[in-house]
């Protein structure tokens, strides 16, 4: 779902498109879950299935991941991807989506029997859902070509957003804004899905270019806190909170956070809190959320013969499409000493 954050962003120029050379030697950490989420949504068939071997695994999300992150490695940045764990108790937009998701299957499977393929591809997009095999046939993949991942212990984009706090990494990248609640320091979008893009029902591309956001600068030109940010954040919804304040969308949340300077409890006796959690521990959570320092980053060289046994022997992958793209790579770096030295 994420938070609505992007009127009040655009509003105060704090949003800067650039082109993904811009981020050359950068380290970014990426949250895994919103990535793959992307790769089944968005990589599909005609009909609105995804990619699948002769099996019947999907394979959608190994040709993003390899594909994508073999184009962020030839433009010279270092990724590292971060998975979810256990989400917090609280997380009720996990319900709301298995509802719709379900929801959506019938549709799905309604439009494919009928041969309304547009209708299909559009069911089948919000019908999407990460399971066990994506997960860790994913990150067999990311070992293979000597990516290193991290397992967060509960909300991926917090721990992508503590790694920019400590340093370890210049910037995270998700679709999603919480990123900026839960502290990064630089927040890039569309990384993983830079490109041409077709809208939905509609003959027409629009060109996607990755997006920088600083924190500090949201933050002076909104004149708040991270606190107020939150807070904004509540009213208009979170995963944790997803329908937010009825009838209040970002500016007028801006509005109510800035007259009552940031004072929650004076802001929640005007505006009343129908939800179980109470704000004060959302609050919290977002300030402090779970992470973890038991990690490594470590970039190691590509295993060609490891990335083609499970793209091209175990799923099914074109020998000569693996190749190409894996050559592309190759050529970026002069000599095998070089590639080393780029990963330290």
């Amino acid at each position: 779902m994420g938070v609505k954050l992007r009127p009040l962003l655009e509003e105060h120029n704090c949003i800067e498109e650039i082109e993904i050379e811009g981020l050359k030697y950068q380290k970014v950490a990426i949250d895994a879950f919103n990535a793959l989420y992307q790769f089944i949504t968005i990589i599909r068939q005609r009909d609105g299935k995804p990619l699948m071997d002769s099996k019947g695994r999907i394979t959608s999300h190994l040709s993003g991941l390899f594909y994508r992150t073999i184009n962020l490695l030839k433009n010279g940045i270092k990724p590292i991807y971060v998975y979810d764990g256990e989400p917090p108790k609280f997380k009720k937009v996990l319900k709301e989506r298995e509802e719709k998701r379900k929801e959506a299957e019938e549709k799905f499977r309604e439009a494919l029997e009928e041969g309304r393929y547009e209708d299909a591809l559009t069911y089948a997009k919000l019908s999407a859902k990460l399971n066990d095999f994506i997960i860790e046939s994913s990150k067999k993949l990311l070992d293979a070509m000597g990516i290193p991942w991290i397992q967060a212990p509960s909300e991926g984009e917090a721990q992508c957003a503590y790694l920019t706090i400590k340093g370890d990494v210049d910037a995270s990248s998700s679709q999603d804004y919480d990123s900026l609640l839960f502290g990064s320091k630089l927040l890039i979008r569309n990384l993983t899905i830079t490109g041409r893009r077709k809208l939905p029902k509609k003959n027409i591309y629009v060109e996607l270019k990755p997006e920088k956001i600083y924190l500090d600068k949201v933050l002076e030109k909104l004149k708040l806190t991270r606190k107020g940010l939150i807070l904004i954040g509540l009213l208009t919804g979170t995963d944790y909170n997803p329908e937010g304040i009825k009838g209040i969308g970002p500016k007028k949340a801006y509005e109510i956070v800035k007259r009552y300077k940031e004072d929650e409890d004076k802001i929640f006796k005007v505006v009343r809190w129908n939800f179980d959690i109470d704000y004060h521990e959302l609050i919290n959570w977002f300030l402090n959320p779970k992470v973890t320092n038991d990690y490594k980053i470590e970039f190691k060289d590509i295993n060609k013969e490891k990335v083609k046994k499970i793209l091209v022997d175990e799923f099914e992958f074109s020998e000569e499409r693996v190749e190409n793209a894996l050559k592309e790579v190759k050529s970026t770096k002069t000599t095998q000493s070089f590639l080393t030295s780029f990963f330290k």
